[in-house]
């Protein structure tokens, strides 16, 4: 099973990152083996649509289950209607730690979009 997490850096000591669709990495990561490949988010820049960007590229990495800060509505569409599991935690806990949490069955997934359109402009 293959899980993506948003992420500050390209390692799993990064922390978390805060946003889904602007966050600075994507970490894909078998939470089994703790084999990973990072991405640099080439959407965190767009000038819009940078959730449902990222939501594609997560579902073409075959991604069962994200991980993030938060993720706003339309990107909580877009990975709902792919099948993706949507968990979201404190901002800032260390990649691995937020995996090893996750085996551990300490994450619930959400209902819904945690961030408003546009939120993560800011970020």
């Amino acid at each position: 099973m293959k899980l993506c997490i948003s992420a500050t850096g390209p390692n799993l000591d990064s922390g978390v990152d805060s946003r889904f669709g602007r966050c600075r990495y994507f970490i894909f990561i078998n939470p089994s083996s703790m084999e990973f490949e990072s991405f640099e988010n080439d959407s965190s820049g767009a000038s819009g649509g940078a959730g449902v960007q990222s939501a594609k590229f997560v579902a073409d990495n075959g991604a069962k289950a994200v991980i993030t800060g938060n993720v706003g509505p339309k990107a909580y569409n877009a990975l709902n209607a792919a099948g993706i599991e949507i968990i979201t935690i404190e901002a800032g806990i260390l990649v691995k730690e937020a995996v090893l949490n996750y085996q551990a069955g300490k994450y619930r997934p959400v209902t819904g979009a945690t961030a408003t359109e546009h939120s993560g402009i800011r970020g």
